[in-house]
């Protein structure tokens, strides 16, 4: 055995898949994503001065998207853990999600514009290593 076939090899062991590092950016930004949803959603529930004030929304008022969006930040926790634990289901779970999300903050927009709009990037972004890279594991 040859110095650099044992190189090779150690090489070779460690090597990551294509697109690896999206997947994993994607389940951290799902996580962080999640988070700040629980979190503004309590804000919302509660009423904080956070939110501008007497915003008015095309469906039901700032509780419920409150809610909605507490709901929403628990669901992309759980499917972050999913994609770092590599589950098959996580990946089309974690897109839906995402795009709930959009949307959920697509429907803030009023409340808190630039909140809304830089979550609304990061479920893009999320969306985006999901699909692209999120398939299944390459055999070698």
């Amino acid at each position: 055995m040859s110095a650099s076939g044992g190189q090779r090899a150690r090489a070779d062991a460690y090597d990551e898949p294509k697109g690896y590092g999206w997947v994993v950016f994607a389940g951290v930004m799902m996580a962080i994503a999640g988070v700040l949803n629980f979190i503004y959603g309590i804000a919302a529930i509660a009423e904080s001065k956070f939110y501008v004030a007497n915003t008015n929304f095309i469906v039901s008022d700032l509780k419920t998207w409150g809610w909605v969006t507490m709901l929403i930040g628990v669901f992309e926790v759980c499917v972050a853990a999913g994609i770092w634990a590599q589950q098959s289901w996580a990946r089309w779970t974690g897109v839906f999600i995402a795009g709930l999300s959009a949307i959920a903050q697509l429907i803030y927009l009023p409340a808190y514009p630039f909140l809304a709009l830089a979550l609304f990037a990061l479920d893009i972004l999320v969306i985006y290593g999901l699909i692209a890279y999120g398939g299944r594991l390459e055999a070698r």
